[in-house]
């Protein structure tokens, strides 16, 4: 943890939120900070990179990233510094782990945004997870041709 961390530790201008989705887990930490000059109104690190870079070959994650953004974007919000902190699965799963956390910490941040990111469906955690493989089948489900002579 470097020393501007700390600084956001001590003083407690920070909010954290965790998300998981499948086998993928995101972490995320949301600074507000006084708008700068820039357009957006974010600017959000996924594992040290941005997050164009990061989903540059799935634009639908993309998407799925920059939903909750678009919610507050409405409203009239600080600008937001966002760390992110992603691990295992694959893209999508680690785009809706990161859109779950974003949500989660935005609620810390701003509690009457609750009830739009609920109306929007991003505090939905979605329960699905891969099925365990069973005796005597070759997959979850899928069993050996079966043969008649």
């Amino acid at each position: 943890m470097d020393v501007q961390n700390m600084e956001h530790v001590n003083n407690q201008n920070f909010f954290l939120g965790l998300g998981r989705r499948k086998r993928s887990s995101a972490r995320i930490t949301v600074l507000p900070k006084p708008k700068d000059s820039s357009e957006s109104t974010f600017s959000c690190q996924i594992n040290g990179q941005s997050f164009e870079s990061y989903f540059q070959k799935d634009p639908f994650s993309l998407l799925k990233v920059q939903a909750p953004f678009k919610v507050i974007q409405e409203q009239d919000y600080p600008f937001l510094e966002v760390r992110v902190n992603v691990s295992g699965g694959g893209l999508s799963s680690q785009a809706d782990a990161i859109r779950l956390a974003l949500s989660k910490a935005l609620i810390q941040m701003q509690p009457n945004l609750r009830q739009l990111l609920r109306q929007a469906g991003f505090l939905t955690s979605d329960a699905r997870r891969k099925e365990r493989k069973k005796y005597g089948l070759k997959k979850a489900r899928k069993a050996p041709q079966f043969s008649k002579r």
